[in-house]
This record gives C-alpha cells, sequence and structure tokens, in this order.
C-alpha cells in the first residue's frame, strides 16, 4: 500500500520531467531541429493537422529544414502556415521541397528564451512538489484510517522526498544544458 503510493508519485514526476523535455525541445536554440515546427498546424481538408502529419520533415544542415509535403497541392498550405505560425521564419519554396532557414539567434534573442527555459524548469519543480505533497497527504489518510503506522508513514513520507529530491536534481540537469545549448553560437 505505501509501496504503491511511492511508486504512483514516482512514475508521476518522471511524466512531468517528460512534459519538461518536450516543452524545452520546442524552444529553438541556434541549430536547426524539426521539433521547432512540431506545433505548426496546417489546413488539410477542412481540419487542421500538425505539420508532420502531412510532410516529411528534416534536418538538411545545421540552419536549414527541408519540408516535403507528401502531396503536391499541399505546398503553398504548408509554406502559409509556417509563415504565419509565431516562429518568424521565412521559408523558401523549391518545386516540392520548402526548405526553412533558421536565422541566427541575438543575444537578446538568447537571454530571452533562457529566462523561458528556466520558468519551464521551475513550473516542473511545482509539478513535482504538488506530487510529493499528494503522496504524503495519501500517507496521512493511511495513518488516520490506521492502516499503517507512524513509523510507516514517516519512511514512506522520507522515500518520497528521496525521490522528489533526484526529480529535482534532474530538472536542474536538464534546465542547465538546455540554456548551455541555447548560451552556444
Amino acid at each position: 500500500m505505501m509501496d504503491d503510493v511511492i511508486k504512483d508519485a514516482s512514475a508521476r514526476m518522471s511524466k512531468s520531467i517528460e512534459a519538461l523535455k518536450s516543452d524545452l525541445a520546442k524552444i529553438r536554440t541556434g541549430r536547426a531541429h524539426v521539433s521547432v515546427l512540431d506545433h505548426v498546424q496546417v489546413e488539410y481538408y477542412g481540419s487542421e493537422v500538425p505539420l508532420s502529419q502531412v510532410a516529411r520533415l528534416a534536418a538538411e544542415d545545421a540552419r536549414t529544414l527541408t519540408v516535403t509535403p507528401w502531396e503536391k497541392d499541399m505546398v503553398g498550405k504548408i509554406e502559409k502556415a509556417i509563415m504565419t505560425s509565431d516562429l518568424g521564419l521565412n521559408p523558401t519554396t523549391a518545386g516540392a521541397v520548402i526548405r526553412v532557414p533558421m536565422p541566427p539567434l541575438t543575444e537578446e534573442r538568447r537571454r530571452e528564451l533562457a529566462r523561458v527555459v528556466r520558468h519551464e524548469g521551475e513550473n516542473a519543480k511545482i509539478a513535482i512538489r504538488n506530487i510529493r505533497r499528494d503522496a504524503n497527504n495519501d500517507l496521512k489518510a493511511f495513518l488516520k484510517e490506521k492502516e499503517i503506522s507512524e513509523d510507516q508513514e514517516r519512511r514512506g513520507q522520507d522515500a518520497i522526498q528521496t525521490v522528489t529530491d533526484e526529480r529535482i536534481a534532474e530538472v536542474d540537469q536538464i534546465v542547465a544544458e538546455k540554456e548551455k545549448e541555447l548560451m552556444e553560437i
């Protein structure tokens, strides 16, 4: 019972870290990476779908992404969707292939993105701490129902705190790596 609470808390904390990694992958660094285009939506037969479902995305080199639509008539719609997104990118079309050059980041923009990264990291830490609070409340409820002893509750809280400390250290490491990557020229 107590082990289930700890396992559940650990699993939920791991999901918070995965969500952080996913969010940070969308933050653009100096290098071209296809995850930058993950949230771009394209109109496809009357509905909005992710760009990756209507085209093949690839990094041609360190500063250029290529988008190859599955259908030739989608070229214009994809180009328009990339231009109107909040990414500030200007794609160019060469036949059926759309090239998206990634402009170099200014120092000011790098600092701005570093602040965003730290904010995302702080949100992940808050989520992890909320999971810890929920798990500790579950243990207190078990104690109140006399399903576990006070010693077991204390050991459970210590185990949950250990897992929490590990996950928060992992978040700090991920954020530091992303900031370092952002500040590289």
